[in-house]
């Protein structure tokens, strides 16, 4: 007995009428009311697939059943319709994915770079390679070294693994064999062309390894003046007697313009007279055999550099003017350091230097003189100097003359005036009879204070016995030769308009004592003779005491 059908077995109008009790009969309805349930089915007929000629068989007996709740049950089928009707238009319109991109074939990397050998000894030989310029999409697995004998065909894998050093030290060799190595990159892609030893090695102790002793001076850039001598002597030890060449910038020397002289200790790199073409990089090869050492040694040749290449007149306003320039061509082979900017009055032709080692390329000079033109020229600088020629505005920056009323700033005058004061008082002393004194103190005022010295608060005036000193605020009074009487109190008295100030002190006068009396007329013995300090002045300074 075939199967029920998917799409019967799937309808929800189906599984309704299945589940539902059959009605009891009814009138025949009128021919408006049947059109709804006649429609209902063939919407239903239209969207859904024709089922097989099997399918309908088996569904003959339940088709009339089925009719009337059709009839009453039209409007679900109506809703649902469309439900069932989006799986089959969604199936037409997915499409097959489409089968994924297959990746690239590997492809192998480029040959290993500059093989070469790094030591060997009468058992072993040591070989170093660089890195190949493309190592392809698959990257790099390793790689195989490889060597044969001189005289045969066949080539010997020297690791059983692959290495990715960029070193190798083949072992257990015979002393005497001559060796042919090459050197293959390996990845997903298959093997590279080989990196294969120029000349072949023969495997043998060597007396001492070439090595280049590089001055230290010569490690970063030499740098030279145009038209210098340059005498580089570059030491280097190995035996037997290494073989020595140069190149530069990976070219043969020019033995025209370079000199080499060679020995068994040291190379001597030779240039008379420097010129801008020389420099670049020198490579010097050391080389015993098969192997052999390197060093390099940058040149650089300097000159003064060009003028810049034009120099602009931007803007001229107020007292200021604005200047823009470019960078010379030639830079003298080496980099501009700064550059220097002169002005020039037109009226003078007098060039005066305004920045010095300034570093941009534009510029204002300020300060310019009103009704004056003036002229810019600018020079470039770099490490050897300033530039022979400079290059000149082809405009003059003019600064109109207006007319402008100066007026002068107004300031305060201060007030200096002052009362006077005494600085230094006058100090309390005591003095000898016969014998000159002074009294002093300091005063200050302004206007400049009138002196006025007075004793026991009398004015001394214009007596001859006193002399009476004023000078920048210094004031002495000079006492000759005083007596007992000449003690007291004196005072000096300051006045000005702003005011008047007094300092008084003591003086006392004493008689000079009897023992220090004795002490001058005493005699003293003095190279075998008696002797007498000053004793006929001593004796006119008592009388005069005396007497007063």
């Amino acid at each position: 007995m075939p199967s029920k059908p998917a799409p019967m077995k799937k309808s929800p109008a189906k599984k309704a009428a299945a589940k539902a009790p059959e009605p009891a009969p009814e009138p025949e309805p009128a021919p408006p009311a049947e059109a709804p349930a006649e429609a209902a089915p063939a919407k239903i007929e239209e969207e859904a697939p024709a089922a097989p000629a099997e399918d309908a068989s088996a569904t003959e007996g339940p088709a009339p059943a089925a009719a009337p709740i059709a009839e009453d049950s039209a409007p679900p089928p109506d809703a649902d319709a469309p439900t069932d009707a989006v799986p089959a238009e969604a199936a037409l319109v997915e499409e097959p994915p489409k089968a994924p991109t297959p990746p690239p074939p590997a492809v192998p990397s480029s040959a290993p770079l500059d093989v070469s050998v790094d030591d060997v000894n009468d058992s072993s030989l040591t070989i170093k390679w660089k890195t190949p310029e493309t190592l392809g999409s698959s990257g790099l697995s390793g790689y195989a070294v490889e060597y044969r004998k001189d005289g045969t065909t066949d080539w010997i894998v020297a690791n059983e693994e692959l290495t990715l050093a960029d070193r190798y030290c083949i072992r257990n060799l015979t002393a005497g064999d001559l060796l042919h190595v090459r050197v293959v990159a390996v990845n997903p892609g298959g093997r590279s062309e080989p990196g294969v030893l120029q000349e072949p090695v023969p495997i043998r102790e060597l007396g001492d390894r070439p090595r280049i002793r590089l001055p230290r001076s010569l490690r970063s850039c030499y740098i030279k003046k145009v038209g210098d001598q340059i005498n580089l002597v570059i030491p280097f030890i190995g035996k037997p007697k290494p073989t020595v060449s140069w190149l530069k910038d990976g070219q043969p020397l020019d033995t025209k313009r370079v000199n080499i002289r060679n020995s068994d200790r040291d190379s001597i790199m030779f240039i008379r007279g420097a010129q801008m073409d020389d420099s670049g990089i020198y490579e010097m090869t050391l080389k015993v055999e098969s192997i052999e050492d390197k060093a390099t040694v940058t040149l650089q040749i300097v000159d003064l550099p060009g003028p810049p290449t034009s120099v602009k007149l931007v803007d001229a306003w107020g007292f200021n003017a604005a200047l823009e320039w470019t960078p010379p061509k030639d830079n003298g082979n080496s980099d501009i350091t700064g550059y220097t900017v002169q002005k020039a009055d037109r009226k003078t032709g007098e060039w005066f230097t305004v920045l010095e080692h300034y570093h941009r390329l534009t510029a204002t000079v300020s300060d310019l003189i009103m009704g004056n033109s003036y002229l810019f020229r600018v020079f470039s600088e770099n490490q050897v100097g300033r530039s022979e020629k400079s290059t000149v505005t082809k405009k003059a920056a003019t600064i109109p003359k207006k007319g402008i009323v100066y007026k002068p700033p107004e300031y305060q005058e201060h007030d200096f005036s002052e009362a006077p004061k005494f600085t230094t008082p006058l100090i309390d002393r005591a003095a000898t009879v016969g014998y000159t004194t002074k009294l002093l103190c300091s005063v200050r005022g302004c206007p400049k204070p009138k002196i006025e010295w007075l004793k026991n608060q009398m004015i001394i005036g214009d007596d001859p016995k006193f002399r009476q000193i004023s000078n920048q605020g210094i004031c002495s009074l000079e006492i000759r030769k005083p007596c007992s009487f000449d003690g007291g109190v004196y005072t000096c008295r300051a006045k000005n308009a702003q005011g008047e100030a007094m300092v008084s002190c003591k003086l006392e006068v004493k008689l000079m004592s009897e023992s220090v009396r004795m002490h001058f007329y005493k005699e003293q013995p003095y190279m075998g003779g008696p002797h007498r300090r000053d004793e006929g002045l001593d004796r006119e300074r008592l009388q005069v005491g005396r007497q007063q």
